[in-house]
């Protein structure tokens, strides 16, 4: 795990242009930003399609299609890894539907229900809020169709209890085969924030063969990003999570960020990953879809 592998989380479910006018709505803007944070260092993008006239997040076979299919036209090298939340109120086989249909090398796997919430910073009043259910049954459907697919999950941890929950999924046989892999999340309300001991928990329970990296809200994204550089992860940024860069200052893309967690990993003595080395170091084959 010498060389850093950084994520650019393009969009998510919850950004918009009214936050950041940068957030990526069409398939054009979706290749364009893939192929800035390409040039900028990231190995992997995550993608959340959206709609292009509403800016809404969609499971639709033929918009997701669409976004997918210009990415891979005009940054064919860089892993794509999907998400299997998409937006509030689906189910899963809607949820799995755009995963099946566009054959990513990656896909996200979240590994427990939880509260999910935006709150206003002032008063910390709830602005916005969900139940993101990820049941044992729904977790049990993702893996079926993930392992029929090949396609590899990244198990996403908003706290320790998705780590025990995956534990429970191993023991019940049928899984997938170690290493796995996890995203160590941090600042989601109804998760963990960030904090020196946060993240310790995390490190003495993931498996020494896992590999793993951190993707944080707002500040915590440049927190947990500077402990994974220098503890042997890997970092995820990008507009989902964050819409400003380390100085406060709207960012001008996800690649703003690509090419600070570029900076954080080589002040750390370490080198950025390609995706071909990215693909060596997760355990998965480039696929020609």
């Amino acid at each position: 795990m010498d060389k850093v592998i950084i994520t650019a989380a393009l969009s998510g479910a919850g950004t918009f242009k009214w936050h950041n006018e940068n957030v990526p709505y069409t398939p054009e803007e979706f290749a364009e930003e893939a192929y800035r944070c390409r040039e900028s260092g990231a190995a992997i993008v995550h993608i959340h399609a959206r709609d292009p006239e509403t800016g809404m997040p969609t499971p639709d076979l033929k918009l997701t299609k669409d976004i997918i299919e210009a990415i891979r036209a005009r940054v064919p090298d860089i892993i794509i890894n999907m998400s299997s939340a998409i937006a509030p109120g689906l189910s899963p086989e809607q949820r799995i539907a755009p995963i099946r249909d566009n054959l990513p090398e990656m896909a996200s796997f979240n590994t427990a229900s939880m509260n999910f919430a935006i709150v206003d910073k002032k008063d910390y009043s709830i602005m916005a809020e969900i139940v993101f259910e990820n049941t044992f049954k729904t977790m049990s459907f993702f893996a079926k169709n993930m392992m029929e697919i090949n396609v590899k999950p990244e198990f996403e941890l908003y706290d320790v209890g998705g780590f025990y929950n995956i534990q429970v999924l191993i023991k019940q046989g049928n899984f997938f085969p170690p290493p796995h892999h996890y995203q160590l999340v941090f600042g989601v309300v109804g998760g963990v924030p960030f904090n020196p001991m946060n993240f310790a928990h995390f490190m003495e329970l993931l498996p020494e063969d896992a590999t793993w990296s951190v993707c944080g809200v707002a500040r915590d994204q440049i927190r947990a990003g500077l402990c994974a550089a220098a503890n042997g992860g890997h970092i995820r940024v990008g507009l989902e999570d964050n819409v400003r860069n380390e100085w406060g200052e709207l960012a001008k893309g996800s690649y703003e960020q690509v090419e600070w967690a570029v900076r954080v990993a080589k002040a750390a003595g370490r080198e950025i990953a390609s995706p071909d080395e990215a693909r060596e170091i997760l355990g998965i084959k480039k696929k020609n879809a």
